[in-house]
């Protein structure tokens, strides 16, 4: 079992996502180790980029103040490497693969080895593509994490079956962002995942209430929230880490009492 399986081992999992470097290095890595603490079981940070198509405005706002901080990819992963023997769950990029393709995809695993990253999350690689990055992954034992969308219909289940992590169910059509209302049927998207593999799976996308969360978690395995408390991170800045160690704290308590 990989190590970002494992999180998923004692129960329903919480992940909480934030773009590194929002609003600040130093502040990111505050906030890991402040979200761990507060009950994270996986922590997903997203890279910085210019263009980042499955974000809405929220996250992409997040990626402006962060690219305008000064964060690149080799500074983040420093940031990252400087706690890696504070960290004790697993973190996740969330890329873009015109980042990796850059930076060379050998090059990218072998850095994501050195500060610990445990899996990646590319959103704008078709499955069919998979192999520009996986066999990298794998190489370094390094989880490559599917998405599966509302759309994906019958491919949900052959994009299960390679999946290692996670399996990602992406809960609306669109872009990242809070919505007060989520009316796929996640029941069905998610037993079609169970139905072909063991690995778990975890809902993401427009969650961001407790009660959201406690129902998104009957379903899966597992709860991502991002829009939410990059808002959080949006309004306070600097301030953030209590704030959002009080929102991963409330959230993380309602899935264990929803599934108690």
């Amino acid at each position: 079992m990989s190590k970002i399986s494992d999180a998923f081992k004692n129960g329903k999992a919480f992940i909480p996502f934030i773009t590194g470097g929002d609003p600040d290095l130093s502040t990111t890595i505050k906030l890991i180790l402040a979200m761990q603490e507060s009950g994270a079981d996986a922590i997903e940070i997203g890279i910085p980029f210019s263009d980042p198509i499955a974000e809405g405005i929220v996250i992409q706002e997040a990626d402006l103040r962060a690219l305008n901080s000064g964060t690149t990819t080799d500074r983040l992963m420093d940031a990252i490497k400087s706690i890696k023997d504070y960290v004790k769950v697993p973190l996740i990029f969330m890329t873009y693969a015109n980042i990796i393709f850059k930076y060379g995809p050998k090059k990218f695993m072998d850095r994501c080895v050195e500060c610990g990253i445990s899996g990646i999350i590319v959103p704008d690689c078709p499955f069919e593509e998979k192999d520009e990055f996986k066999p990298y992954c794998d190489a370094c034992d390094i989880d490559y994490i599917p998405l599966i969308a509302p759309t994906s219909h019958e491919r949900i289940t052959e994009i299960s079956k390679s999946a290692k992590g996670y399996v990602y169910v992406v809960s609306s059509l669109g872009v990242t962002g809070v919505r007060d209302n989520i009316t796929t049927d996640l029941e069905a998207m998610t037993k079609l995942v169970k139905e072909a593999t063991d690995v778990p799976c975890a809902i993401g996308f427009g969650i961001s209430k407790p009660e959201q969360a406690a129902t998104m978690s009957a379903y899966a395995d597992g709860v991502i929230v991002g829009s939410a408390i990059v808002k959080i991170i949006a309004e306070y800045g600097e301030e953030s880490v209590v704030p959002v160690s009080e929102y991963v704290k409330s959230m993380k308590e309602a899935i264990i009492n929803a599934n108690n």
